[in-house]
Parts: C-alpha cells; structure tokens; sequence
C-alpha cells in the first residue's frame, strides 16, 4: 500500500499556509504535517512576521522564510511548493494594506475560478489576510475560508490580561478580517495551548523520523531552552489545530459567536460584533498527533535522500 503522503485522492482542500516559521517552535511541526496530507492541495506558503520586540528579531519574516526553506529542503521539496514573504511589519491602519508577494498569492488564489474553496491557514498574525482583503475587496465576496490560530479565551483563562500573541502582532489586521464577510474559524489560545507533547514521546514518535524528524524535535529542545525560564520538558504544537481541522472539520466541539471587535489591549469587546464566526472549544489531539506521527514515520521510511539540517546553510 502506497504511503498516506504519496496518494493521489479525487478530492483535495485547496489551502495557503501562512506562518511565522521562526517566532517559536511549533510552526514547524503544522508545516509538515500539512505537507505530507494528501486531501490538503498546498497551494502555496508564506512567511509571515512575528513583530518586533527587545530580545526578538528585527527581521522576523526574513527569519521565517528561511525557516519554510529549511523544511522545504529536508523534505526534498525546494522548488515543488511556491513560498512567497508576506508583509515584514503590522497594517499602520485599517484603510492601509501592506503590500507583499504573500498578500499577492492570496488575492491569486482567492479571485481564481473553478477551483473549488479557498482555504487560508494562519499559524500567526492576520496581517497578509486584511492586505490582500484592503487591496482586493471582493475577496469577501469569493468562497474563502479564514483559519486563524489567535485571539484568547472567551472565558477566564491563566493568561488574562496578557495580550494573545498573534493577536498582539497586528489586531489592526484581526479587526479588518472580523469586521469582513469571509468565513473564519477562530482557534483562540484556550484551545490551542491544549496541545502538548513531551520530550519523552517526541523521542520515540518524531526524533527516530529521519533528518526531518530529528530537526524538529532538537530545534524544540533548543527554543526551550533559550527561551524558558523554569524547568520544561514539554511543548504546546499549538498551531497543529489549524491542520486538524483542515483534515477533518469535526476535529473538536465547535461553537457559533458574533464575530467581536479587539480592542488596543487584545481584549474583545463584545459589545460591537459582527457577523457569525466558527470557534472552536477544543481539539480532538489524539486523532491530531497520531495522523502527524504516523504520516512522518512513513515519510521517513520512502524519503531516500533526507537534507542534513546542518547543512541548511550550504549553497
């Protein structure tokens, strides 16, 4: 039997991933899994930003990009999947896109007849969505699905009064996209922080995987360590729900809201909506990270010629 990532189905998704690859750890993990997912059409990935911040990078969606060609590389796929840069910093206001070639490709793909619905996955900021729909309103008219995984909890949660990080790197872009006619599926941070992996299974599950698994769980190990105070031995695959629902729409209770309005704090305010949004409450991580693991495992048993992560420099 051909391996899952090898099949040809007579029905895809047509979707756009867009990712700010190198913000943390996770983007990776979703990246791949979209990729080796037969019934997912990737029609293109694009490298979004993280913002900018003391400590962080100054050239964030540069950062990402590399990242995307990194996994590209590892995964023999440099060149058979389009990447394009999205928008480098936030929307200055409302009426103001930030033109990019990411924004381009999503005004492409979302103005293209005959090819069934559009899905747009975003594993960071809404940025590239609100320019493409700034710069091409009919958009809202078109069979576009927005996939955002952002935005807090609808109730209490640990992290009140923090702002959501996605939502944080431009709610100027999150209000353009919710004051929209587009469809959204909003996975806020209740959600998506109930996606945690430990070292202890990404060793036995991922790390055995060939050049690409093993990548993936060391650059993890690693951003924790930079990056985590306290003692860690886990990580959240928060953007992964962004996938899993991309596979199977009932991956998780879903619930109907007004779509809200963000104010300057990231807090929603529930007094000025719009139109019906999807939110999704939870997500069915079994099914999840057993089709991510098994996926990979099978990658790595057909992938003859895996690219050494040391080498993502080499030219």
């Amino acid at each position: 039997m051909l391996p899952v990532h090898t099949r040809t189905l007579p029905r895809q998704r047509r979707v756009i991933i867009d990712t700010d690859a190198k913000n943390e750890a996770d983007d990776q993990f979703a990246i791949v899994h979209g990729l080796l997912s037969p019934s997912l059409d990737v029609r293109g990935i694009v490298a979004a930003h993280f913002g900018m911040r003391p400590g962080r990078s100054e050239r964030s969606m540069l950062d990402s990009r590399d990242e995307v060609d990194l996994l590209l590389r590892l995964m023999d796929l440099t060149g058979k999947v389009r990447v394009e840069n999205g928008a480098p910093y936030a929307l200055p206001d409302e009426l103001t896109p930030v033109p990019s070639p990411g924004a381009d490709l999503i005004v492409e793909e979302a103005m293209r007849e005959d090819d069934g619905p559009l899905y747009v996955a975003f594993f960071g900021p809404l940025t590239d969505m609100a320019a493409a729909l700034l710069a091409e309103p009919r958009i809202a008219e078109r069979d576009v699905t927005v996939v955002w995984i952002g935005g807090p909890s609808y109730g209490p949660e640990p992290a009140a009064g923090r702002p959501e990080f996605n939502l944080a790197n431009d709610i100027v872009a999150a209000n353009v996209v919710f004051a929209s006619a587009l469809p959204v599926w909003q996975i806020p941070r209740s959600t998506y922080v109930m996606t945690a992996v430990s070292y202890a299974e990404l060793d036995e599950k991922v790390a055995p995987c060939g050049e690409l698994g093993d990548y993936l769980v060391r650059q993890l190990v690693e951003w924790n360590s930079a990056h985590v105070r306290g003692p860690m031995e886990y990580r959240s695959l928060g953007d992964s729900p962004a996938i899993g629902v991309l596979l199977n729409e009932n991956c998780g209770r879903i619930v109907e809201r007004p779509a809200p309005t963000f104010r300057a704090d990231g807090s929603y305010d529930l007094g000025r909506t719009h139109r019906p949004i999807r939110v999704y409450e939870t997500i069915d991580s079994r099914f999840l990270f057993e089709d991510f693991f098994a996926k990979l495992r099978q990658f790595a048993r057909t992938d003859r010629k895996p690219q050494r992560a040391d080498d993502r420099f080499a030219q």
